[in-house]
C-alpha cells in the first residue's frame, strides 16, 4: 500500500484541484487498484469535488456525510480518538469511509473517500493539548501524530494506494497526515513566493536550514525519527499552472529554474529525503487548465468525463474546446505517470 500526500504550506498553488484530477486519472488508468482518498482539510474542497462540485450538489452531499452517525469524515474519526488519544479504541474504520461514485457517477468506482470536515478546526486545540500532555512512559506527541497511521494499519489489506490531501499549513492535523505518508507531492507556482514555500516546506518536514539549533529538538523530523518512525520523502514537484507562452527569457522560467537548482543542491546534500536522484525524474510541468479547469471543477468532473462544447456555469455560457481538454488530460497523464 503506497501512501501519497499532496501538500504545500503555501495556499493558492492549485493543490486540491490538481489532487482531484490526478487521483481521478490514476483511478481510471489503474482500475484494478483500490484507492482511498483522505481529505485532511477543514475546508473539505477535495471532498466537495469528488461528491459533485459546486453545481452538482457536492456541498449538500458533503453535509449529508458529516451528518451521519457516526460522522462519516476525518472529523468523525478524530472525534472517537479524542477520548482515547494514546490507545486505539475499538471501532470499524469503514464507518468513516464512503463511495463518492454513489453520488457522483463521473468518479471511478475504485475510489473510496474519507471526507474532510470543518470540525478539524474545533478539534485542533484539543489535539494540541493531548499531544503535549506529560504522561510517564508515553510519548504523547507520537501517539497523537500516529492517528491516521493507526487507521490505515487497520485497513492495510483493503486498499492499494492512499492519497491524502493536506491543509496548506503545518498544524498538528497536517503533521498527523504527513506522518502517515510515504511520498510527498509538492505543487508549486511559477513565482518567488512558491520558491520560498518549497524551502519552508522542506525546513518544516526535515528540519533543514533552521535559524537556530534550539529548534531542532522540537522539529517534526527529530521527534518522528527519535520514535523510530520514517519521514515521508519528496516524490514529485508539480509546477502548476505554467503558461503555454513561458519561454527561457521569462521571469516565470527564471523562478522555476531556481527551484530546480535549489532541489538539485538538496538532493546532493540530503538524498535520503527524495525518491529521485535527478531533478528531471522528480518534476512535472502542468499547463494552465483555463476554461476547461473552471468547468470541470465547478461540476466535479475528471477531465476525461467533461463534455466539449458550450456549457452553462452559474448562469453563464462558456465554451470547452476539444483541444484544450486534451491538453489538460495530457498534462495530468504526465503527472500520473510519475506516481
Amino acid at each position: 500500500m503506497v501512501k501519497y500526500a499532496f501538500w504545500n504550506n503555501k495556499g493558492g498553488t492549485g493543490k486540491t484541484s490538481l489532487a482531484f484530477q490526478a487521483i481521478a486519472r490514476y483511478a481510471e488508468l489503474h482500475q484494478g487498484r483500490r484507492i482511498l482518498v483522505i481529505d485532511v482539510c477543514p475546508q473539505a474542497n477535495l471532498s466537495e469535488l469528488f461528491l459533485g462540485g459546486l453545481t452538482n450538489n457536492g456541498g449538500a452531499q458533503l453535509l449529508q456525510q458529516q451528518g451521519r452517525v457516526p460522522r462519516c469524515s476525518i472529523g468523525g474519526y478524530f472525534q472517537i480518538r479524542l477520548p482515547s488519544p494514546y490507545a486505539i479504541p475499538a471501532f470499524n474504520p469503514h464507518d468513516f469511509i464512503m463511495q463518492p461514485s454513489a453520488h457522483n457517477p463521473a468518479i471511478p468506482a475504485n475510489i473510496s473517500l474519507v471526507c474532510g470536515d470543518p470540525l478539524l478546526e474545533l478539534q485542533s486545540n484539543a489535539i494540541n493539548t493531548l499531544s503535549n500532555a506529560q504522561i510517564p512512559g508515553t510519548d504523547t506527541w507520537v501517539a497523537v501524530v500516529s492517528w491516521i497511521k493507526d487507521f490505515l494499519n487497520l485497513i492495510a489489506n483493503d486498499f492499494d494506494a492512499i492519497f491524502i490531501d493536506c491543509n496548506p499549513s503545518f498544524s498538528l492535523y497536517t503533521q498527523i497526515a504527513l506522518a502517515a505518508s510515504e511520498r510527498l507531492v509538492l505543487p508549486v507556482m511559477a513565482d518567488d513566493s512558491s520558491r520560498r514555500a518549497v524551502q519552508n516546506a522542506l525546513s518544516l518536514v526535515y528540519g533543514l536550514s533552521l535559524p537556530s539549533p534550539i529548534y531542532a529538538t522540537y522539529a517534526f523530523s527529530t521527534k518522528l525519527q527519535n520514535a523510530g518512525q520514517p519521514l515521508p520523502q519528496v516524490h514529485l514537484i508539480a509546477k502548476n499552472r505554467i503558461t503555454q507562452y513561458m519561454g527561457p527569457a521569462s521571469a516565470y522560467y527564471a523562478v522555476l529554474t531556481q527551484i530546480d537548482n535549489d532541489i538539485t543542491r538538496l538532493i546532493a546534500t540530503h538524498p535520503q529525503h527524495f525518491t529521485f536522484n535527478a531533478i528531471a525524474n522528480g518534476t512535472v510541468e502542468i499547463r494552465d487548465f483555463q476554461t476547461t479547469g473552471v468547468v470541470a471543477f465547478a461540476k466535479g468532473l475528471p477531465f476525461s468525463r467533461l463534455p466539449v462544447g458550450k456549457q452553462s456555469i452559474g448562469g453563464h455560457r462558456v465554451q470547452v474546446r476539444a483541444d484544450y481538454r486534451q491538453n489538460s488530460i495530457d498534462a495530468i497523464n504526465d503527472l500520473v505517470a510519475k506516481l
